[in-house]
């Protein structure tokens, strides 16, 4: 079993690698506008996305629960290996909503259940007391980490495909879609309790759970929300943002390249920030980070203003680790894919109306003036959020420490 585990966690950083290795996503925007849609169709096929998501992303989460994470991350791989496919023949608006569709099934099968089935291998690794495992919340930040470091290197490879067509960058993903299903075979589910309750008691369980269990597992499941929801937005921004500023079509992957990057060392090292600032303060920073970027990308002259995203994707990348793995240390492992995807919901449920208002007013205003109601929009809700989450972790410390004093008193 102990080989098995290590299998896991190396099978599943692969996966990740390829599951974020998407050639097209870098230059998505232009290819899209090279058959004629427009910003606000765009952001309507991402919002069908969401939409699929929204619709299968607590059911695919509970599913995995039940019957296992190899399962749903299998079936899940193979649609979206099918979708990828589906690009060689996509040329309409209509096309492109299809596609976006069968990605946010496979994509919700996959959520939650990557990062739970990850989390539980390194958990039964520390509990038979085996050597060789990072740990859960490193193997999440690496995870992490890698995923966005493949989307960087994505990024160069779009580059360089370029060079020759744009066709050659569909060829590729079709190819490489197939990556993650391959890899899908090696994992194995890992020991953990099952629930044997009806469905209907089930759902209470994780109702009390997130609503009246730990303070904390709430408040960070809708920082996770708030700060999730600013990256999707941001991350489709971006590329009619540099046609903008005047970056060549030829520049953006290599851009997208540097971007990706930024969040996968800020993932990475996300850890040592938090000992080095202590938690409170990375929190403050993390909100402060985007706002910042956003009021760069405003005022900022050319490459002025490409340049400040990256504070942008630097709170991006430490947020992701810091919460996710938050919150997954506090949910136990018999729903814990249950709970990654009633998360990810959040922000997905919200771009479905929001995401094609945020494209029409690019449309209409520019995305000048998006990037400003952005800013105006996430200013009180990062406070809103950041504040309270300050206030329980104290809460929590402070009574983790009276039963700490009370267990040893002398």
């Amino acid at each position: 079993m102990n080989i098995s585990l290590h299998n896991n966690i190396k099978t599943l950083y692969a996966i990740g690698f390829f599951q974020s290795f998407i050639v097209v996503i870098p230059v998505f925007v232009p290819l899209l506008q090279g058959y004629g849609l427009s910003m606000s169709q765009v952001l309507m096929t991402q919002a069908a996305f969401a939409f699929t998501i929204a619709l299968c992303e607590v059911p695919s989460g509970y599913i995995a629960d039940l019957w296992g994470r190899r399962n749903a991350i299998l079936v899940g791989s193979a649609l979206n290996a099918l979708g990828f496919l589906s690009l060689l023949q996509a040329n309409t608006f209509v096309d492109f909503l299809l596609y976006e569709m069968v990605l946010g099934v496979g994509f919700s099968l996959i959520s939650g259940a990557d990062l739970a089935l990850l989390y539980d291998s390194e958990l039964q690794l520390q509990r038979e007391g085996k050597p060789g495992g990072a740990g859960a919340g490193k193997s999440l930040s690496r995870l992490i980490a890698i995923e966005a470091a493949a989307s960087g290197i994505a990024g160069i490879a779009a580059s360089l495909l370029l060079l020759h067509s744009m066709s050659s960058v569909i060829m590729l993903q079709a190819i490489t879609g197939f990556a993650p299903l391959i890899l899908g075979v090696l994992l194995v589910e890992t020991p953990r309790p099952t629930r044997t309750g009806s469905h209907g008691a089930n759902a209470k369980a994780v109702a009390r759970l997130l609503f009246f269990g730990k303070p904390v597992v709430l408040w960070t499941a809708f920082a996770i929300g708030v700060f999730g929801l600013l990256a999707v937005y941001v991350f489709w921004i971006y590329q009619k943002y540099w046609e903008v500023q005047g970056v060549p079509l030829q520049s953006f992957g290599y851009l997208w390249a540097v971007f990706a990057l930024t969040v996968s060392l800020a993932a990475r090292y996300a850890s040592d920030i938090e000992q080095w600032l202590g938690t409170n303060r990375l929190l403050f920073l993390l909100a402060l980070l985007p706002l910042l970027g956003l009021l760069g990308m405003v005022v900022g002259p050319g490459w002025w203003g490409v340049y400040a995203g990256l504070a942008v994707q630097v709170s991006r990348g430490i947020s992701l680790t810091l919460f996710y793995e938050a919150l997954n240390r506090r949910v136990p492992g018999d729903f814990r894919a249950t709970v990654n995807s009633l998360v990810s919901l959040c922000v997905r449920a919200l771009f479905i109306v929001t995401g094609p208002a945020l494209g029409w007013v690019m449309d209409e205003y520019g995305v000048h003036t998006a990037l400003l109601v952005l800013g105006m929009l996430f200013a009180p809700l990062l406070s809103i959020v950041v504040m309270p989450l300050v206030a329980r972790i104290a809460s929590e410390r402070a009574s983790l420490a009276n039963l700490e004093q009370q267990s040893h008193p002398g």
